[in-house]
């Protein structure tokens, strides 16, 4: 395609409603940067933060405890027993040698590191009753009683998952309940302010567990391991402090199969890993609805470096649960390269939802295949109705040395919710748009700052 060619085809168009008067036309300022070179230097201060866990030197088999790796045997007590002398003993790795090792959920305890070689599987049953009794979890930002994540712990300090082995949660099996009403009920039961005594859930219900969910937890290190087939969400840290999520491989199909979902954390480095999930890659939540609005504990200090995005509906991305809000989001040299990933960039609330979306930069990352490059929305409906009287904040977003070789769809998609709710406060800053087919689309938003953008030579309408 000839550059003139695409230069027409690329250009900034803003379009607003029929009811929307001219005076409510966004303010375009070509050139305005935020200063973004004193947030970046915040960085080295967010990950000195991060402590990694360390162990005792000692290792506990599992197979001294009578697990089997052979795909048949049930290892559930064997892993229970293995853990709990690891952690009376003071700590250590728990060691999971070459083998296919049948288990139900495993609860983490303090000072444990769940080590999975390189030629070994954990491989997690069908049967639900071994993810019972139900444990206090977080389903799409609500606090509820349910199913036991495949992978547990709560209120722990020191733990780890690593090694070069498979997490395997044959999620093809739970994968049905997606179309189950009970999804529904723990918002219904947050808007309406049921205790959480009473919002039990597991058996009788339909409500997917997550596979790796550390819940109130400090020093937590997921690295190394391949996940694969999980029921939903893969990694979900609820309410921790100082995680470490790094060279992971995440290749799961299947609804809601997020990657990895920092859910009101503190202090998140995602480093070196590669997805490709039903669902999107990274989505940094922080509680939904009147439930999260309750808690409102943010989730902030999130650092992601050189990860990989393949197939999913978002790379990077915020929301939609925002509820206690998200600021403070750094993401660099990261690439993005499917036909199936929809959005590379992503922002995502809606006016039930309340909260914020701050202070986010990118910089220094190449999008060499998606649908559409930057999307932030204030009207996000997919997971639920959109009314509602909490309209969050998206603000202060800053995005640059970016490149856009081929998109699908769009080069930029930006949705406020009306002319009194705008998302503000975006800058776009010397970023390359090569390739797409159809227009940018911006509307109830100001103050979009667009600076130096190959491809989007016209930046007014």
């Amino acid at each position: 395609m000839e550059q003139k060619h695409l230069i027409g085809k690329l250009f900034l168009i803003f379009i607003f409603a029929f009811t929307v008067s001219v005076a409510a036309l966004p303010e375009i300022a070509p050139g305005a940067d935020f200063d973004s070179a004193t947030a970046w230097q915040n960085v080295p201060t967010i990950l000195s933060h991060i402590t990694l866990p360390t162990f005792p030197d000692q290792k506990f088999p599992v197979t001294n405890y009578g697990a089997v790796g052979d795909g048949i045997t049930d290892c559930t007590t064997a892993f229970r027993n293995a853990i709990e002398a690891c952690s009376d003993a003071g700590g250590g790795e728990v060691a999971v040698s070459g083998g296919t090792y049948l288990t139900g959920a495993i609860h983490l305890k303090s000072n444990v590191n769940l080590h999975i070689e390189k030629d070994a599987t954990i491989r997690f049953t069908t049967n639900r009753e071994e993810y019972l009794p139900v444990v206090l979890v977080r389903y799409e930002g609500t606090e509820i009683m349910n199913y036991s994540p495949l992978i547990y712990a709560f209120e722990q300090t020191n733990i780890a998952i690593t090694g070069e082995g498979t997490l395997d949660g044959q999620g093809s099996a739970w994968h049905p309940w997606k179309s189950s009403t009970d999804p529904r009920l723990p918002v219904e039961m947050g808007n309406r302010g049921v205790p959480l005594a009473q919002r039990i859930f597991g058996d009788g219900h339909r409500l997917r567990p997550n596979f790796v969910v550390p819940f109130r937890c400090r020093n937590v290190l997921i690295e190394g391991v391949h996940i694969v087939n999980s029921p939903m969400w893969v990694m979900n840290p609820v309410y921790c402090t100082n995680v470490t999520v790094q060279n992971v491989t995440v290749d799961t199909k299947g609804p809601n199969t997020d990657g990895c979902d920092p859910d009101s954390c503190t202090g998140v480095l995602i480093k070196n890993c590669d997805f490709s999930d039903g669902d999107d890659c990274i989505a940094i939540k922080s509680g939904r609805d009147r439930d999260g609005q309750k808690v409102n504990i943010p989730c902030q200090d999130i650092v992601v470096e050189n990860c990989h995005f393949k197939a999913g509906h978002g790379g990077i991305g915020i929301g939609s649960e925002t509820s206690g809000g998200v600021q403070n989001v750094f993401g660099e040299n990261c690439h993005f390269d499917s036909p199936d990933l929809e959005m590379a960039i992503r922002l995502k609330t809606n006016p039930a939802r309340g909260g914020y979306i701050e202070n986010v930069y990118v910089r220094d990352c190449v999008v060499k295949l998606a649908k559409v490059g930057i999307d932030m929305t204030l009207r996000y409906s997919s997971s639920g109705a959109i009314e509602g009287s909490a309209v969050p904040i998206i603000r202060d977003i800053d995005i640059r040395d970016t490149t856009f070789e081929d998109l699908t769809k769009q080069p930029i998609y930006i949705e406020g919710w009306s002319p009194l709710n705008q998302i503000t406060d975006i800058t776009i800053a010397n970023c390359r748009f090569l390739q797409a087919t159809e227009n940018s689309y911006v509307t109830n938003a100001a103050r979009i700052h667009l600076s130096d953008d190959s491809g989007l030579e016209q930046k007014t309408f």
